[in-house]
């Protein structure tokens, strides 16, 4: 979704690591170039302008993970182990042991995220995103990006309101 002014000026948005956007783009990128051929580590790193020793790193998990199988010997590389369309980009993301959660605490410990065991007070605001992020790239295929097409997800349109909402009451 590409909305004109949709984000304010200056905003950053929550942003996934390096290893998890380059995973996502080395698998995109095999899926558009492999066209039942393997792919070189290097032809995509090239291509993607990413680091052949980090690919390296990545397609070690990928693999270990089921979703790129390795092919030796002269014209090898990397193909992916189902079709593009059953390949989730969330499953890419966690396979290359990237968090998708927001919290403080990031969910190693239910004994909550500061002193004593206690939560803070936006821990369910962050899980919330955190859940939204999984179920959004949980929807969205290897095909859909290399296709362009994730606009139109439902998950990912929401309407936009032009008006302030009304504040609550003080919670004190």
């Amino acid at each position: 979704m590409n909305l004109p002014g949709f984000y304010p000026k200056g905003v950053e948005l929550v942003k996934l690591s390096t290893k998890g956007r380059y995973a996502v783009m080395a698998m995109v990128d095999l899926a558009v170039n492999s066209r039942g051929q393997p792919v070189t580590l290097s032809d995509i790193a090239s291509r993607q302008e990413i680091s052949l020793s980090y690919l390296e790193q990545l397609f070690a998990k990928l693999r270990l993970g089921g979703f790129v199988a390795s092919v030796r010997g002269p014209g090898g590389g990397y193909k992916l182990a189902s079709p593009s369309n059953e390949i989730r980009i969330a499953d890419v993301v966690l396979a290359v042991d990237e968090s998708l959660n927001q919290t403080r605490c990031q969910g190693k410990t239910n004994d909550g995220c500061i002193s004593k065991g206690r939560r803070c007070l936006t821990h369910d605001l962050w899980d919330e995103l955190g859940r939204h992020i999984y179920l959004f790239l949980s929807s969205i295929t290897l095909a859909d990006v290399a296709n362009n097409n994730i606009g139109s997800r439902e998950f990912g349109t929401s309407v936009v309101q032009d008006t302030v909402p009304e504040p609550v009451e003080d919670c004190a």
